[in-house]
């Protein structure tokens, strides 16, 4: 156990050898090599390194993806190396197809606003795959903010009762069980018929999204076909083309709502003087500026509650406490609204609409 211990340790220096030599680079070329470790019993583990440049912009310090294993076999591990996961992974194993299929698309943004609000939110379908798909896609739509409540894609019968709890939660019924859950003593909850695009129980407070906003992500989402052909001009059936279209419309969105987060994000130094978000040094958030920063009313009202959410929170506190910035399809919108916000800054819905048209880069690309 101490011999492995030990041998974990010292994994980051064969990882970089030549750590000595780096400087922050703003290209590097892939590579793929190995390293050997012996026990003492003369056992051997083999490491499998692929070094890379990591996301962004600028100049910036290769990471590596490290497989330890007891097997020797150089080119299974490279082919695994080859499909390491990304950093932003959070459309893997998710199809908004199937819940496309199922929800109109004014129903769907009501159970998005719901979710939205951390409600009680049940689905109900007749098969297991619809159930879960939907679920995870509905899940998927919060990205880049996370749901902290009970999460059951498909739930027991024998378990029902969990639904009778007070707290937040998304939870897939079959249909089958809908007798069942007619006689139990719930709570405010909003059911959702997959089944006939209908809503079985329903709150006060679906149509909480600021409705240009929500106007604008109707109009890209109606066309989300057409935008997934333009992107790369195949078939509009390639469902992670189309998951592609629907992430970044709803990344857009969160954009205009919240993307202004960063100028509030400010850390001390030991100095005394502030220093930005992307400085290494805890950061605190300061509520009341980012809050009074939204120029239109209605995204204020919408903020001004979503800002209560657990969601909201753990999101803000992460990012508060993390020293490295973080990556992924969100922070790079936000980056590209930070740069532009001050051309034009009476323009929010139109700058929103533009970017998710037909000259949208990543849609552009053939």
């Amino acid at each position: 156990m101490r011999e492995t211990e030990d041998q974990l340790r010292i994994i980051p220096q064969f990882c970089f050898p030549d750590v000595i030599d780096w400087e922050p680079v703003e290209s590097y070329p892939s590579e793929m090599f190995a390293f050997v470790l012996t026990g003492e019993d003369g056992s051997r583990r083999f490491g499998y390194c692929r070094r890379l440049l990591p996301n962004g912009k600028g100049k910036r310090l290769p990471e590596v993806y490290c497989i330890v294993s007891h097997l020797g076999c150089f080119n299974l591990f490279s082919k695994v190396m080859e499909l390491c996961r990304p950093s932003d992974s959070h459309l893997e194993h998710v199809d908004f197809e199937c819940l496309f299929s199922c929800l109109s698309l004014r129903l769907l943004l009501r159970v998005f606003g719901s979710l939205l609000l951390e409600r009680r939110v049940i689905f109900t379908a007749d098969k297991l795959s619809t159930l879960s798909q939907c679920c995870h896609a509905a899940v998927a739509l919060l990205y880049p903010f996370v749901w902290q409540h009970t999460y059951i894609p498909v739930l027991p019968p024998a378990m029902l009762d969990i639904v009778c709890t007070p707290t937040p939660f998304i939870v897939g019924l079959l249909s089958s069980s809908l007798s069942q859950l007619t006689e139990l003593p719930l709570e405010e909850v909003l059911v959702v018929d997959l089944e006939n695009n209908r809503l079985l129980r329903q709150l006060d407070d679906e149509d909480v999204l600021p409705p240009k906003l929500q106007a604008a992500l109707e109009n890209i989402l109606e066309r989300r076909r057409d935008l997934a052909n333009e992107r790369d001009g195949d078939s509009a059936t390639d469902s992670g083309n189309l998951s592609t279209v629907v992430s970044e419309a709803f990344v857009r969105f969160f954009v205009e709502v919240v993307g202004h987060y960063q100028l509030f994000l400010v850390g001390e130094r030991e100095d005394g003087y502030s220093s930005s978000s992307s400085s290494p040094v805890p950061c605190s958030f300061r509520c009341e500026g980012f809050r009074k920063a939204i120029p239109s009313k209605t995204v204020r009202r919408f903020v001004e509650v979503f800002m209560e959410t657990q969601m909201f929170g753990c999101f803000i506190q992460e990012r508060e406490h993390r020293r490295h910035a973080v990556r992924g399809l969100f922070e790079l919108r936000v980056q590209e609204y930070l740069e532009s916000i001050h051309e034009n800054e009476n323009r929010r819905v139109n700058r929103f609409l533009k970017g998710l048209g037909n000259k949208m880069k990543f849609l552009s690309k053939k």
